[in-house]
């Protein structure tokens, strides 16, 4: 077993990289046969915060168990690349039994080559004076790439996590260009405002967050996502019972859903950088929950999560948008869409029309990419 080995190599990456010169086996590009043979899992930008956060939980078998060893593969710009070598280096030195090899390079086709599991991490920030149609384009020359690579060098059972923002239009995009991998293998992350929403009611309601369960994250991982307590439960006492009998129904329309959709950007205020190991943490809980499954709850019912995944219609989402569902895996390759969850709105304060309005904000940036050639 090579012990992070560091090298670099190859082009682009945005963010994060590693990634020398191993070469892919039968067994990377088929389920593994035991959870002994090392699963190939890369992330871009991984000199960033993100990226350092995610690799060292990775490594010691956070997101895929504490049977399964890992092969990182980090991919970062040419300017970046001292960083993350320096990141492979700290792996090493922690001597995680699970890691198996770290490779460093940032050529997309080596750090894509016979992936599994794939966070999509870095991305180009706005900056001030940008133009929206600008940041656009500007991921879709990060994004176009990465997606062409992943489609041309990835696993068959290949599952990928964009978390880089946009992170809903960015998954498009990054599935626009790997047409021989099937679409619902490209999702984005929006656990992370699922578990700022199960904070926030776990929190109101006086419980622990193992006490809430069935939150739901609708649309665009953005400020017009709609955090939905309709579907939700809190156990109270050993009880479960609906989380709008429990707390206020005033408190849920006109306190927790623009606490939860804005959460970021408070963060940004009082911290004075983005979230970092949060959003880690929310990407690792979303390729567990899809590679391990979701689970059952303790009353026995099918556990949802929340994801951004490819529309089949459900919901009158348009088919095709990458938008945020209440979802449920059995460890497949596809995440479900859970049906029959229809959101109550009348909470809300105004006429409601939430759901709608981030449902037209992913179909405004759709158009705009499109309208670049970037789909």
């Amino acid at each position: 077993m090579r012990r992070a080995g560091v090298s670099s190599a190859g082009e682009r990456g945005h963010d994060g990289g590693v990634d020398t010169a191993q070469q892919t086996t039968a067994q990377d590009t088929a389920p593994d046969p035991a959870s002994t043979t090392p699963r190939t899992v890369t992330v871009t930008g991984a000199a960033g915060n993100i990226g350092y956060a995610l690799l060292f939980r990775i490594a010691a078998g956070g997101m895929l168990g504490p049977d399964t060893p890992v092969r990182l593969r980090l991919l970062e710009i040419p300017a970046a690349l001292g960083a993350a070598e320096g990141t492979a280096m700290e792996l090493a030195d922690a001597a995680f039994p699970l890691l198996a090899d770290v490779e460093v390079t940032d050529d997309p086709a080596r750090a894509f080559d016979g992936v599994r599991h794939a966070l999509l991490v870095g991305a180009r920030p706005r900056t001030k004076g940008m133009e929206r149609g600008d940041l656009l384009e500007a991921n879709g020359g990060i994004f176009g790439p990465q997606g062409r690579a992943i489609n041309d060098h990835a696993a068959q059972d290949v599952r990928v996590v964009v978390v880089g923002n946009p992170a809903n239009t960015n998954a498009l995009i990054a599935a626009a260009h790997a047409p021989d991998v099937p679409a619902e293998r490209f999702t984005a992350l929006t656990r992370l405002d699922h578990n700022r929403a199960v904070a926030q009611l776990a929190a109101q309601a006086g419980v622990a967050v193992t006490d809430v369960s069935g939150v739901t994250i609708w649309g665009n991982h953005s400020a017009t996502q709609f955090p939905d307590l309709t579907h939700a439960r809190v156990r109270v006492d050993g009880t479960w019972r609906p989380a709008l009998e429990v707390v206020d129904p005033v408190w849920a329309g006109e306190e927790f859903v623009p606490r939860v959709a804005k959460r970021g950007a408070e963060i940004i205020e009082v911290r004075g950088a983005s979230s970092a190991a949060s959003a880690a943490s929310a990407a690792i809980d979303h390729l567990r929950d899809w590679t391990l499954g979701t689970g059952v709850d303790a009353d026995g019912a099918p556990r949802r999560t929340s994801a951004a995944v490819v529309s089949d219609g459900s919901y009158g989402v348009p088919e095709g948008l990458i938008s945020s569902f209440p979802v449920t895996s059995d460890g497949g390759t596809a995440w479900r869409i859970v049906p029959g969850l229809e959101p109550d709105e009348s909470v809300l304060p105004g006429e409601g029309g939430r759901l709608a309005a981030t449902v037209a904000e992913l179909e405004a940036e759709r158009d705009a990419v499109r309208g670049l050639g970037l789909l």
